[in-house]
């Protein structure tokens, strides 16, 4: 019994590493960049090393969930309950990844993201979001991207070819 107490107060600490507890965002606001400190919640890795690639769920509550791209973001926002023990996208108020282009934020809905391309990520290949059709294109062209596709469009199945 007692281990089993060890064992999640050790599971719930780590769990709070990978989250920051902040107040709610208001539209048209920045969401809250990583600190040193901040790993991403789907491979650990710190993501403030890779600030053109920062993506971030921001949870009703106001917390946030950090990833070192999009295409681990995905992972997480695909399957929620694999990472976070009771998550569920319901409860994801904001998401936003950084514009390649402007390395902006820009909130994930509105974005297309381009699979395929010859431009790596801190990962290896890697879902390349851009704020316009025309700068996907353009991206695509340029970049040798195989496909654009609108957030609610990327699957799991998309995210393998990246392995």
């Amino acid at each position: 019994m007692h281990r089993r107490v060890l064992l999640r107060g050790a599971l719930a600490i780590s769990a709070a590493a990978f989250v920051w507890a902040g107040p709610a965002l208001t539209e048209g606001s920045q969401p809250q960049r990583p600190g040193p400190e901040d790993r991403c919640a789907v491979c650990g890795m710190f993501v403030h090393k890779y600030e053109a690639w920062v993506a971030t769920i921001v949870h009703t509550d106001g917390s946030a969930v950090f990833f070192d791209g999009p295409k681990d973001l995905f992972r997480y926002y695909l399957r929620p309950e694999e990472y976070q023990r009771g998550e569920k996208a319901k409860d994801f108020a904001e998401i936003y990844v950084t514009d390649y282009y402007t390395t902006k934020a820009i909130p994930a809905r509105d974005a297309l993201f381009i699979v395929g391309s010859d431009v790596m990520g801190p990962m290896g290949k890697e879902l390349v979001p851009v704020g316009s059709a025309e700068a996907a294109e353009t991206f695509r062209r340029d970049h040798k991207g195989e496909r654009v596709l609108a957030f609610d469009e990327v699957e799991l199945s998309d995210i393998s070819t990246l392995e």
